[in-house]
């Protein structure tokens, strides 16, 4: 099979989605790519019958054996006391953290 991904692909998607990827890195990545897509072909290829149900879990969890919803409550983490005392700022119980610097795209 020859590579779906090639240089050329590569480097516009790298441009993209703005990524900086030294030679190495940019051929690494994309012969792991070229890999991943070999796999999906190859799954693809395996003959199914056309009467196998889809699924999308490998084990059918059907209303009988499906573990009722647990109820959704809070418990509190008896160490924030110490992991707030080990922030360099906090407010309210709450971490401050600075502010992550962005471009507008």
């Amino acid at each position: 099979m020859t590579d779906l991904i090639t240089p050329e692909l590569f480097q516009h998607l790298v441009h993209l989605a703005a990524l900086e990827l030294d030679a190495d890195e940019a051929e690494y990545l994309r012969r792991e790519l070229n890999n991943q897509l070999k796999a999906i072909h190859d799954l693809e290829a395996i003959p199914i019958d056309p009467n196998t149900p889809i699924t999308s879990h490998g084990v059918p969890y059907t209303p009988e054996i499906t573990p009722p919803i647990r109820p959704d409550e809070w418990q509190p983490d008896p160490a924030a006391p110490d992991i707030l005392a080990k922030s360099p700022e906090h407010d309210g119980g709450y971490i401050i953290v600075p502010d992550i610097p962005h471009t507008e795209l």
